[in-house]
């Protein structure tokens, strides 16, 4: 029975797609954080999005974890990413200084190149040049951090310079990954990559198996790793019901799917669970699909996510349970005490 001895800790990831307006959104987000503190998880993370709500719906990811902090006491709070070069850096290191202070040390600073190319031009930003932003914009983050002088000689307030070694960097490719590790950041990973035309059946492990090699080869002497991947995962009770679930999301997630750079898929709900990287079932289904998926096996964090089945709100707040409850202790996760915090 394969257990994944590298695996920490385990995490609930949205990035608030509810059928529902923007204000039940984050309430139903909100709601399904503070039932993953309950169950045991050790921390959960959120995706910003500008302008495009079908692909995530928050532009202001520190407002909202402001929002979930006062609601909750011990789970880790992430983001998962910021879209750092459509930022302005100094800003994000403020908030992410007042949010850390906040929430009692609790917040993990994920970044990320993303962002949709018509976002950058709302911004008045080039999307060629996302990388080169994003690398500026990350050094004035640290320098920020770091409570050195910025351009001007002010220095931030408040101070909060541990955060600096609670910073993850989100890739797809093996250079990213590098970069990643040669700055001692944990490296958060996708739950679906587009394939390349030469592999269009490429298993994640074989695209992200390399991505780690690098991080870890560029990781300095002495610092420990953080490999996080995010999956698609959703559990019921019931196997028909998650089936039934999965065909309404993954069709529905379809055109958002292609124009993501992902080859169509088949037509049966079969060959699009496996196209949309996903895991569904109840929980001994979801527990062998994991099973298959080498990259877990070298990961420190696995965080689970209920897209593209994106069921309604109750259905997610169960799934939340049936993994704490069931599935990830069978992978080899073993919750944290309730009144002891994460250290990252």
């Amino acid at each position: 029975m394969k257990r994944f001895a590298n695996l920490k800790r385990l995490g609930f990831f949205t990035r608030l797609l509810d059928e529902a307006p923007p204000a039940e959104r984050y309430r139903f987000a909100a709601e399904q954080i503070v039932r993953a503190e309950k169950a045991g998880l050790d921390s959960a993370w959120i995706a910003q999005h500008h302008f495009h709500e079908r692909e995530g719906g928050l532009p202001s990811p520190f407002a909202f974890l402001g929002y979930v902090a006062a609601q909750t006491s011990r789970i880790r709070l992430g983001t998962g990413i910021v879209t750092l070069p459509l930022e302005s850096a100094v800003r994000v290191a403020e908030d992410a200084a007042v949010l850390d202070l906040l929430c009692n040390g609790r917040f993990e600073l994920g970044v990320g190149t993303g962002g949709n190319p018509s976002a950058f031009a709302a911004f008045g930003l080039d999307s060629a040049q996302r990388n080169e932003i994003f690398a500026r914009n990350l050094d004035v983050v640290r320098t920020a951090l770091a409570g050195k002088p910025l351009d001007g000689g002010d220095t931030l307030y408040p101070l909060r310079p541990e955060l600096d070694k609670r910073i993850w960097q989100a890739t797809f490719s093996v250079a990213g990954g590098a970069r990643a590790g040669k700055a001692g950041d944990g490296l958060l990973l996708s739950r679906t990559q587009p394939r390349a035309k030469e592999a269009p059946r490429a298993t994640l492990a074989e695209i992200q198996n390399p991505i780690i090699d690098a991080y870890l080869d560029a990781l300095p002497p002495g610092r420990e790793p953080r490999i996080m991947a995010s999956r698609s995962v959703f559990v019921a009770d019931d196997r028909t019901e998650a089936m039934r679930f999965a065909d309404i999301g993954l069709r529905r997630a379809l055109p958002q799917f292609l124009k993501g750079g992902h080859a169509r898929p088949g037509e049966t709900l079969e060959e699009m669970i496996t196209a949309f990287d996903t895991h569904v079932g109840a929980a001994d289904d979801v527990i062998a699909s994991l099973r298959t998926d080498a990259t877990l096996e070298r990961v420190t964090d696995l965080v689970f996510q209920a897209h593209s089945v994106d069921a309604p709100h109750p259905y997610i707040l169960r799934s939340i349970e049936l993994v704490a409850e069931k599935v990830a202790p069978a992978l080899g996760w073993t919750p944290t005490a309730p009144d002891v915090a994460l250290a990252v």
